[in-house]
C-alpha cells in the first residue's frame, strides 16, 4: 500500500500520468493528469486498488480528492471508473456539497452515474465526509492507518474504533500493529 508519490513527472496521457521516483516509473490513473507538469516534481496521493483480475495506481493533486475518491469507492455499485468519472468532472468541495444537500441531479450529470446511483451516493455518504474536522483532529501517521485499515477492507466504525485513543507520535508500522490488535478483539 501507497500512501504518496513523490517524484518527476515524465508523461502525460489522457487519463494518467507518469511518476518517476529513484529510475521506477510508476504508471498512475488520475482523474485530472493536466494538473500536473510535465518534468517538474511532484507529490502525488496514491490509493492503490487491488482487485482478483488488476491492480492499479489512481492518483490524486491533494489528500481530499484521495479520501473522496476511497469514500466513493465504499459505495455500493460505485468503481473505481465512476469515482475517477466524479473527481474528473467535479470540484472535490462542490462534490461534498451536493452530497450534503440531498442534490440527486448534479451527481447524476458525472459520467455513468445515473439516478439510482446518484441517490445510493447521497445515502451513503450524506453527513460523513468532513476534511476540515478530520485535517485538524489527526495527525498523518494515524491518517495512514486509516488509509491502510481501509485499503485492507475494513469497515469505517471499526476503523474508527482502532485508532481511537492511538498516540500519532508513534511511527506508522507501529501504530498499524496497535490498531490491528485492536480490531482482532
Amino acid at each position: 500500500m501507497y500512501s504518496y508519490l513523490n517524484g518527476k513527472i515524465t508523461e502525460i496521457k489522457a487519463n494518467k500520468i507518469t511518476v518517476d521516483v529513484n529510475n521506477v516509473g510508476f504508471e498512475v490513473i488520475t482523474p485530472n493528469p493536466f494538473d500536473f507538469k510535465k518534468d517538474e516534481q511532484s507529490m502525488v496521493y496514491i490509493h492503490h486498488y487491488v482487485r482478483e483480475d488488476a491492480i492499479h495506481l489512481y492518483g490524486f493533486i491533494s489528500v481530499e480528492a484521495k479520501r473522496l475518491f476511497i469514500k466513493l469507492l465504499s459505495v455500493k455499485g460505485i468503481g473505481p471508473k465512476s469515482a475517477i468519472a466524479i473527481l474528473a468532472f467535479g470540484n472535490v468541495n462542490d462534490v461534498v456539497s451536493a452530497i450534503d444537500a440531498s442534490d440527486a441531479k448534479f451527481l447524476s450529470k458525472f459520467p455513468g452515474i445515473g439516478p439510482k446511483a446518484s441517490q445510493q451516493i447521497i445515502l451513503d455518504l450524506k453527513g460523513k465526509i468532513d476534511f476540515t474536522e478530520e485535517a485538524r483532529s489527526l495527525s498523518t501517521n494515524i491518517r495512514e492507518v486509516e488509509e491502510a485499515l481501509s485499503s485492507l477492507g475494513y469497515k469505517s466504525k471499526d476503523i474508527k474504533r482502532a485508532v481511537k485513543g492511538l498516540d500519532g507520535s508513534k511511527e506508522t508500522n507501529i501504530l498499524l500493529k496497535e490498531a490491528l490488535g485492536q480490531i482482532v478483539k
